[in-house]
Formats: C-alpha cells, structure tokens, sequence
C-alpha cells in the first residue's frame, strides 16, 4: 500500500482513501491500550483497593468523565495553534507515560496514571477523528462508510486490548494487565509517527510562524501549551481524591460548552447557524445514549465477576475478558455488515437520515438490555447468568451503537463550520464525558452492599442489577421513539446534508 499516495477528494469514487487505513492502525493500537485498562478499572478498584462499590462507580464514572472531557480542549489548541498531527503526537506521548506508569506497583501511581491518560487523550482523540474528516470532500457519499470503517479499528483494538489486558490481569498480574497496554499504545504512536507524511498537508499547524514566535521573551507558545498540560496532571489526581466535586464541574463546563456554540451560532448565517443547532440537539441526545451504554464498562462489569458463569462447548471461559471482548467483537462483525449497507441504501435513495438513525439507535440500546434483564429474570432461582444473555443483549446494544457513534463523528464534521470542526469535535466527546459521569451514577443504583458480598450468595447480588436493568431497557426505547418525532425539524434545519 503506497501511503505517499496524494489524498484525492473524489465524491464520485467509491474506493476509500488510502491514509485512511494509515489513521485506521494508529487508532486500533491506541484504542488497545485505552480499552484494555479500562476493562480492569473497576473490578481492580474493588478487589484489590477494596473500595466499595459506590466509591468504585464515583471514580469510575470521573475518570471516564475527564477522559473525555479533555478532548474539548485538545480540540481546541489544535484548531488555533498546533494542528492535528502535533496534538496527536503529544498524546500518544503523554498516554504511553500513563500507562506504563499504571504499571507500577506502587499507591501513587494509579491515579498519576490515569491522570496521565487522561491529558494524553485530551490531544489524541479528538484530533485523529477529526483528521479523517479531511480525506473527504464536501457531500462525498464514502464519508459516513469511512467513519465506520475508521470504527472498526476501534474496536478491533478494543476487543484484542479489552480481552487480553482484563486476562492477563486477572489472571497473571493486574499491573502486567497496564504495562500491557503501554506497550501497544506505543506501538500506535510509532504507527502514525511513521506514516504521517503521506497525508501531505492535512493535519498541520493554522499558523507555524505564529507557532513558533516567542513569547515572553524567550518561550515559544507550542511550549507552552505542552508545559501547561503537564501541570494539569497533579490538578486531576486531586480531582480524584475529591471526585465529590466532579458534580458541579461537569455542570459548569456543560453550561460553558452550551454558552459557546450557542454564541458561535449566533454569529452564522442562517444555513450554517441551523446546521449547528440540528448537531447540538443530535450531541445532547447523545449524552443520555452514553449514560446507558456505557454500563458495560462498570456495572456489567461487575455483573459479569459476581453474577455469571460462561461456558462455551463445556470450556469455562473467563466472564471478565468475555465482557470486555464481546461489545468490540460484534462491533467487528457487525461493521462488516452496516458499513456497506449505508452507501447500499445511499444509492437507491432510501438512506435514514442522521436523525433517524440517532433515534433508531435509542430502540436497538433498550431492546439490548431488556435481554439482559430477561436473562436476569431466567436466572434469579440461582443468581448464575449464562453466556447468552451477554451475547444476545451485546448484539443489540452494539447496532446501537453503530447507528450513532461513527454516524456522530461524521455528523459533526459535516455540520459544524470548518474553522471549528476540532472543537465540536471535542464537545461531542465532551458529551461522551456528561454520559460517562451519569454512567457512574447509574452504576451506583445497582451498588450491592458489601453486607450482602460478603455472604458470597448470587441469589441475593443479582436483584441489585436487575431492577435497574429493567428500567434502563424500557427508558432508552420510549426515548427512541420521541426522538423520531424530531426528525422531520432536524432534517429541515440541516437542509441538502443527509
């Protein structure tokens, strides 16, 4: 594959651009390592700091809070001064750092390491997203099938990192489980630092010679921004001892957030302004998709260690590493088949609009979790969920997910204005962030006491889950189904985009 290939932007082509598949193995390698320690967390949070399980669910739900969080303003030092390319490289960087320190077997370096990843993908994330949105030109039809094939590699990363990691972990040693996610989040960074200069002249600073003028006498401004990201670091580790206060931090950043777009789109025309609102509305409904979705990173997770038992053709398989694979692993699968099927669809004109599909991911979501409460419910005599369930329920969750996530990121690079495309980029993840911390709180509703652990009896554990699970699967489908009545509005407000 010549990666030194000029990109071209040709709506009427159907073949992919090949620095997509460049942006495609950086991102997979990086999503193994941010995936594989982050599917030992919580159940490291709980059996060998021996927190609670509301202590557990509040550090859980504000690390993946800041964790997102941070892309907003990654996005935005990239827009204005360093470029994709040099976010991205300053990331991977700063996340390689924090996993390896994770990887120490010390008190100190749990939250240092988390703190570190967090900065790290403040830089990285919003910016590799938003740098495959250049291979594209205007309305090019191969836009939305790029971004899921861009998913893709995702979640192939996420399902190897998310599996081997929780496995090694458990089973080996939990600090081998981080340092093995250093390793493959070094090798992402390798990856693009290697390929970068096919992609010619995407990625590159606004305004180098800006860039490079001192300030301060004698400091450059590119410095500056690398320097005070690095005293951000000892800032989040306080966050988490305090992680009480994350509460009003995300209300107020929320409301910035708000504030700003809302006084960005003020400024616009009226076709662009519209184009703006019909994404904000669509990153708000995200936030509750979010908050439900990602269950499978906390409380499933623990569902998964204290209420399950997954056996395939009589071989015991590890519950931990399995609900960590199966999400990505049908992501895979099933991205084989939605990818192609939108540009199927585009050509005979009978394509759901964004909106549509933003609704229709809310019904696969609820539906994916009433079949965890249904395994629930079969199970309760024993308290012992079988493997189905967490295949079946993934199944459904995961065609969610599919009609909103990579439907998201190239929504937002085809609403917002040019010049703030990284920075919209950085608020959708923000609203990954608001869901993430709501997640902790729902998380936190199905909290068993620790009266209850200690008696070791399933049968006792698993109404805890259930109850909320239940409610959970029943919200998200009438939440889908209202979010239908707004298609026609938001199709209106963003005129010839579908």
């Amino acid at each position: 594959m010549d990666l030194t290939e000029p990109i071209r932007t040709d709506i009427n082509s159907t073949k992919q651009p090949k620095q997509l598949y460049l942006l495609f193995f950086a991102e997979m390698w990086e999503r193994f390592s941010f995936y594989g320690m982050k599917a030992l967390l919580i159940a490291y949070m709980t059996s060998q700091l021996n927190y609670d399980d509301p202590k557990a669910y509040a550090i859980l739900g504000s690390y993946a809070a800041l964790v997102y969080t941070m892309p907003m303003f990654g996005g935005f030092m990239a827009d204005r001064f360093i470029g994709y390319r040099r976010a991205i490289m300053f990331g991977g960087i700063l996340m390689t750092i924090g996993h390896f320190v994770l990887a120490l077997p010390n008190d100190w370096s749990f939250f240092y390491g988390m703190a570190f990843i967090i900065c790290g993908n403040g830089f990285f994330k919003p910016n590799i997203s938003s740098l495959v949105g250049t291979l594209y030109g205007e309305n090019d039809a191969r836009r939305d099938s790029g971004f899921s094939i861009f998913y893709m590699g995702i979640n192939i990363g996420a399902a190897l990192g998310g599996a081997l990691c929780a496995y090694v972990g458990t089973e080996i040693n939990w600090h081998y489980g981080f340092g093995l996610a250093g390793i493959f989040m070094f090798v992402g960074l390798i990856v693009f630092i290697i390929g970068k200069k096919s992609l010619g002249q995407k990625g590159l600073p606004p305004n180098d010679a800006a860039l490079k003028k001192p300030v301060f006498g004698f400091i450059k401004p590119e410095w500056l921004i690398y320097g005070g990201t690095l005293l951000v670091v000892p800032l989040v580790v306080t966050l988490f001892h305090q992680y009480e206060i994350m509460d009003y931090i995300m209300f107020g950043l929320g409301i910035i957030s708000l504030v700003y777009v809302l006084s960005i789109a003020a400024k616009l025309e009226r076709d662009p302004r519209l184009k703006l609102y019909a994404a904000l509305v669509m990153i708000i409904f995200s936030i509750v998709f979010w908050a439900v979705y990602e269950q499978n990173a906390g409380s499933m997770n623990l569902l998964a260690e204290r209420n399950s038992q997954m056996t395939l053709f009589g071989i015991d398989l590890p519950e931990l590493a399995v609900n960590n694979f199966l999400p990505p692993g049908w992501v895979i699968v099933l991205t084989l088949l939605v990818a192609p099927l939108w540009p199927w669809l585009s050509k005979r004109g009978k394509e759901p609009s964004t909106p549509l599909k933003f609704a229709i991911s809310f019904i696969f979501l609820g539906i994916g979790f009433y079949i965890f409460y249904l395994g629930c419910l079969a199970h309760e005599d024993t308290g012992i969920i079988p493997l189905w369930p967490f295949v079946a329920g993934y199944m459904f969750i995961i065609l969610g997910e599919l009609c909103i996530s990579p439907i998201g990121l190239s929504m937002v690079t085809k609403l917002s204005p040019v010049k703030i495309v990284s920075m919209m980029m950085g608020i959708w993840f923000f609203a990954s962030a608001i869901g993430e911390f709501l997640a902790g709180k729902i998380g936190s509703l199905m909290s068993v006491p620790k009266e209850v652990l200690e008696k070791n009896d399933p049968v006792l554990s698993l109404p805890y889950y259930a109850d909320i699970i239940q409610k959970i699967g029943i919200a998200a489908v009438v939440i889908g189904v209202l979010l239908i009545f707004t298609v026609p509005l938001l199709k209106k407000w963003m005129g010839k985009i579908h």
